[in-house]
């Protein structure tokens, strides 16, 4: 990782939603300051947004692989149903 533990954090909150399923939610900051070096930074046109965002289908399938992949159920009684 190129970046200092003191120039990244992140932050994993769970819980069990409406649906009865837990959820989680990743929220990752890193220092602006950090991005720098890697030519990531609002000075370059790159930074921002090109083009528009790919189509919801695109967006399902890779949610798709990733649950055929156990990726969403990786905790211990991710299957079972009350």
């Amino acid at each position: 990782m190129p970046f200092a533990p003191d120039e990244i954090r992140s932050d994993l909150a769970c819980g069990i939603g409406s649906d009865g399923h837990w959820h989680g939610w990743f929220d990752i900051r890193v220092h602006a300051d950090a991005l720098r070096p890697l030519g990531l930074h609002p000075d370059r046109p790159a930074s921002g947004v090109t083009g528009p965002s790919p189509p919801g289908w695109w967006h399902a399938a890779a949610e798709r692989t990733g649950a055929s992949e156990g990726r969403a159920h990786d905790r211990p009684g991710a299957g079972e149903r009350s």
